[in-house]
């Protein structure tokens, strides 16, 4: 999580034209910053996607318990974007009024309450509500500590941060799926209660203890951070004053960006990640079921690699994106590669081929996963102040509604027709979208770190 700003001469000359110290002074006082921050906002994440998607195993014996059918499931699962989409604007705000530990801290003890809760579900209606109370209360962790970041680091300094708090999505996901399937097999039947049930217990007790000690771990912006020294504070105070002057006019009014067709092409374009990404998420592992891997601790291993897979990509992504100072082409490439992993799962789940399958979720996951991070430099080069604060809201909002829709496709798709691989094939298509909009309609000038003092 270095954030060493060695190679751009410019922001050192323009730093030492205001008399605010040299650039490696300036560099200790952004790592201690990410040190600070970085570690704690990863694991809140990393929970976060624990209880969000600790669905996708308790399905595989949930359903039979409760005798539910797959579009039950894809609703609920997917229910979960609808109260996302209600509530993440306000979130946002909230934080802006508020500030970050406190929200931090709601949203968190919120969701994890909520997670408890579904080891007591019995019907379609308590799971399709505590579902859409799950995505209201997580509603605006991602674009709150997206915003939340902007006030501490400039863009040169954000993008490996940001990378890494993203990954924990995939982090989750790759260690998720093991310790689903262990405690599921483990605990089955202790204390009257069946493995899915335990698995929302023991996974949503992390979270409320993660939301208290957010308050006493996380500061507001760095004005009010005691662990800063007057002089640290104007490292940073000088780094984003340089960054404003860099970006030239910046939409500063919702309103008038609303009116503006770029924010709505932002929009649609992560509408078209997430109908990947929540495919991944929701499906993955009965996709891998689906070619034969029955036994739960086997398929959570191989759920385990797939989706490595993706924090690679992300890694990998955003550090190749900050290195080159270019984020259009590192978006679009990576949504089309994964587009292309899920259209090459429909295939050979046609052909029954295990190994097909299982490497084609993997570049997928890759692709998919690894164009995140890159997509959410992309808003802050167009909006700036009240329009950034609620359009990454709006942006998110919105685009995750794809969460919603893409569980019910391919949930009734499969109860009507028996397969996954015409579900799989329209998602593939949708996901492809993303690059051709991304190609067709984000600025290239737009799309390069500015260069600091230019």
């Amino acid at each position: 999580m270095s954030t060493s700003t060695a190679a751009n001469p410019g922001a050192s000359a323009a730093a030492s034209g205001t008399g605010v110290d040299s650039l490696a002074e300036r560099d200790l006082t952004f790592r201690r910053i990410v040190w600070r921050l970085i570690p704690f906002l990863t694991l809140v994440w990393f929970l976060a996607w624990i209880d969000r998607v600790n669905v996708g195993f308790a399905k595989l014996t949930m359903m039979s318990d409760l005798q539910w059918s797959d579009a039950i499931y894809g609703a609920g699962a997917g229910v979960f974007f609808i109260g996302y989409f209600f509530f993440e604007v306000p979130s946002n705000m909230l934080l802006q009024k508020f500030g970050a530990k406190k929200t931090i801290m709601r949203i968190t003890i919120g969701w994890g309450v909520v997670c408890v809760l579904m080891a007591w579900v019995k019907t379609p209606l308590q799971f399709y509500a505590l579902r859409f109370l799950m995505g209201a209360f997580e509603a605006g962790l991602q674009p709150g500590v997206i915003l939340y970041l902007t006030y501490w680091l400039p863009a040169h300094r954000r993008g490996k941060a940001l990378a890494f708090f993203v990954s924990a999505s995939a982090l989750s996901l790759m260690f998720g799926s093991p310790i689903a399937a262990y405690l599921m097999e483990a605990l089955g039947g202790v204390g009257g209660f069946r493995g899915w049930q335990w698995l929302f217990v023991i996974e949503g007790i992390p979270s409320i203890v993660a939301g208290a000690v957010a308050y006493f771990v996380l500061s507001d912006p760095p004005a009010k951070a005691r662990w800063l020294s007057a002089r640290q504070k104007a490292h940073v105070d000088s780094e984003l004053a340089l960054e404003a002057r860099s970006l030239g006019h910046r939409e500063h009014s919702f309103l008038a960006s609303m009116r503006n067709p770029q924010l709505w092409v932002l929009t649609l374009i992560f509408f078209c990640i997430v109908a990947g990404n929540a495919t991944l998420v929701y499906y993955g592992p009965s996709i891998v079921r689906e070619v034969g891997v029955n036994d739960i601790k086997t398929l959570g291993w191989v759920m385990a690699g797939i989706y490595a897979c993706g924090w690679i990509g992300m890694i990998g992504n955003g550090y190749l994106s900050d290195r080159r100072k270019e984020v259009k082409w590192h978006t679009a490439i990576a949504a089309g590669l994964g587009a292309l992993g899920l259209l090459l799962t429909a295939y050979f789940l046609g052909q029954k081929n295990m190994a097909g399958v299982i490497v084609s979720l993997a570049l997928s996951s890759a692709g998919t996963m690894g164009s995140i991070p890159i997509y959410w430099q992309i808003p802050s080069r167009y909006l700036s102040a009240t329009a950034l604060v609620v359009g990454l809201a709006f942006i998110n909002s919105v685009a995750n509604l794809a969460g919603y829709f893409s569980p019910q496709l391919l949930g009734y798709l499969k109860s009507s027709t028996g397969q996954y691989a015409q579900g799989l094939t329209i998602i593939a298509a949708v996901e492809c979208m993303a690059t051709v909009l991304i190609v067709l309609f984000v600025s290239r000038e737009k799309a390069r770190s500015p260069a600091p003092g230019a």
